[in-house]
């Protein structure tokens, strides 16, 4: 298939922060932890994962904020300092990945879920399909999602 084509470009809502991916994201889940609910004001995000030495800012300066997440561990966010559009998390001590937020890529028709994390805290009228991959809590081994998105053939190269 690989019909989603490199650099994967995106920004904030205002466009004052862009930003630019030259390698597909290692997968693509929905995490419904409490901490991304009051992050967004809703019921879960999109999080794309990156690998960080292939994620540029190409205009602006983020803005930074860091807090603990459901999990215990250190987290901090890039934002925008002009409309306040959350772009990306990272982990202190970085991990070499980033959580993407997908909704910010300019084109998002490819985007689509390997499954849910932290179903556990997620709204109660939100219904899982048989075939999605779900976990209660932040996941231990991510392999599977990493499988089923690849699945997916939505990029020529493998990542």
């Amino acid at each position: 298939m690989g019909d989603v084509t490199l650099p994967l470009n995106g920004g904030c809502q205002c466009s004052a922060l862009r930003y630019q991916v030259t390698t597909p994201p290692m997968m693509i889940y929905a995490c419904h932890c409490t901490n991304c609910q009051k992050q967004t004001g809703s019921a879960f995000v999109l999080s794309a994962i990156i690998n960080e030495a292939t994620f540029s800012f190409s205009a602006g300066e983020p803005s930074k904020f860091e807090w603990t997440s459901d999990a215990g561990n250190r987290r901090y966010g890039y934002f925008c300092k002009d409309c306040g559009n959350r772009i990306a998390n990272g982990q202190t001590p970085t991990s070499g990945v980033l959580s993407l937020r997908a909704g910010a890529f300019d084109d998002t028709s490819w985007v689509r879920p390997a499954g849910h994390i932290w179903v556990a805290s997620a709204q109660s009228w939100i219904k899982f399909e048989k075939e999605d991959i779900l976990f209660d809590a932040q996941p231990t081994d991510y392999a599977p999602l990493v499988e089923h998105f690849r699945s997916f053939g939505l990029f020529a190269t493998a990542n």
